[in-house]
């Protein structure tokens, strides 16, 4: 997927389709920010703003990006769990 591309997918994925799903999911969250921090933390399996600077989008090389894009695809088909993906998140950031 051309880089365009791929951070179109991230920015509808994570403001407007986990955002609208997640009342109706229960999930712990429903900002975007929180949606993009979960995502990216997983995919690098840290705190994402110690592997990658700021901003995440514009630096987080295609890999990164598109395996946080497959960890919300795989949240809205029922395959991953979003309160385990912010609890994941949360412990990296010392806030469990």
């Amino acid at each position: 997927m051309e880089r365009e591309k791929l951070v179109d997918n991230w920015f509808s994925l994570t403001r407007e389709r986990l955002p609208g799903l997640a009342a109706r999911r229960d999930w712990p969250v429903h900002l975007d920010h929180c949606f993009q921090r979960i995502l990216l933390d997983n995919a690098v399996g840290m705190k994402w703003n110690e592997e990658i600077p700021a901003p995440a989008y514009r630096n987080a090389d295609d890999e990164v990006l598109s395996r946080a894009i497959a960890l919300g695809e795989a949240a809205i088909a029922g395959n991953e769990d979003m309160a385990q993906l912010n609890a994941n998140s949360l412990a990296w950031r010392g806030k469990d």
